[in-house]
């Protein structure tokens, strides 16, 4: 039996030796929802670098009274049978607002502001978290139970609440709702990679760098933050899709990027009044791209959490 199953096989796949790194690039490629993300992230993100690029756009001067709430021409054009026989030439593919600006342009400016408050925010979050967290469980005694009683009271506040709260101290703006969307994130990681810390620091390797007298910052830095990297990849991805909607919020309710100076939230804040009047456009397509944008990083961070889930090796 075991020689059918050997004959069956690929003779490549037979002498490849175990690679970690491609057993987890298979189990990535195989979860649907991966991919999905996936697609989702590296078209957002692709956007995101692209449209600053190759479109100048200076937010003081854009207005154009004449074209206030355009309707979405290609839209409104196809739904009418106008695209029929001509090309499609449209000025506003997602309308315009109650100043006549392309919503089009606007989200795009406005994606590229989420994802480096969110990518900003998350990395401050996972730096200052791990370093703590990691500190708090391998010396463990009354420096963990100071710190971690000081990571439960930020815990105790809702986030977004403690956001807002910390941006009204510090005052508008987008820079501030960066750092007040970090702070709240913070205990996340502590409490992660402090559970990580705690786990490692008795394992036999660790005892035998303590042993070999290793300082514990090398023990930390080598052998226990190496082992801790994966959930807080995971954390870190999932992390991201709620810091946009923190940041998407705190400019909803106008304590994030500043006008006219474009950003997701503050876009649907400025739609309500339109939206009223019948202006869907104004409002569908930023809440469409806050969507997608949190879907993205949702999917892949739960692909992440499977493929780089030690109990699934070799299963798929």
């Amino acid at each position: 039996m075991s020689n059918v199953t050997s004959l069956s096989m690929p003779a490549q796949e037979l002498s490849r030796p175990y690679s970690p790194s491609r057993d987890i690039r298979q189990r990535l490629w195989r979860s649907p929802s991966a991919r999905l993300g996936g697609f989702l992230v590296f078209f957002v993100v692709l956007i995101s670098i692209v449209v600053p690029i190759f479109d100048n756009y200076n937010a003081p001067t854009d207005r154009n009274l004449r074209a206030r709430y355009q309707a979405p021409d290609c839209v409104i054009g196809w739904l009418n049978g106008d695209y029929t026989e001509t090309p499609v030439l449209c000025d506003y593919p997602f309308g315009a607002d109650k100043n006549g600006r392309s919503i089009m342009r606007r989200v795009g400016h406005g994606m590229s502001v989420s994802l480096v408050a969110g990518l900003f925010s998350v990395t401050i979050s996972v730096v200052l978290g791990t370093v703590i967290g990691l500190t708090a469980g391998y010396l463990s005694g009354l420096t963990d139970s100071v710190i971690m009683r000081l990571m439960d009271i930020i815990l105790a506040f809702p986030s977004l609440l403690l956001a807002i709260s910390l941006v009204t101290v510090l005052g508008p703006g987008l820079q501030n709702g960066m750092i007040a969307v970090s702070i709240t994130q913070i205990p996340v990681y502590a409490r992660l990679s402090r559970s990580m810390a705690v786990t490692i620091r008795n394992t036999e390797y660790v005892i035998a760098a303590q042993s070999l007298g290793a300082s514990d910052s090398g023990i930390i830095a080598r052998h226990i933050f190496p082992n801790s990297l994966a959930p807080l990849i995971v954390q870190a991805t999932l992390g991201l899709g709620t810091a946009v909607i923190e940041t998407a919020a705190l400019g909803f309710l106008g304590l994030g990027q500043q006008p006219p100076y474009p950003e997701l939230g503050k876009m649907l804040a400025d739609s309500q009044e339109s939206l009223i009047s019948g202006k869907w456009w104004v409002m569908l397509f930023p809440g469409v791209t806050i969507i997608l944008i949190v879907l993205g990083f949702n999917l892949l961070g739960d692909g992440l959490r499977d493929a780089l889930d030690p109990r699934l090796k070799g299963n798929q």
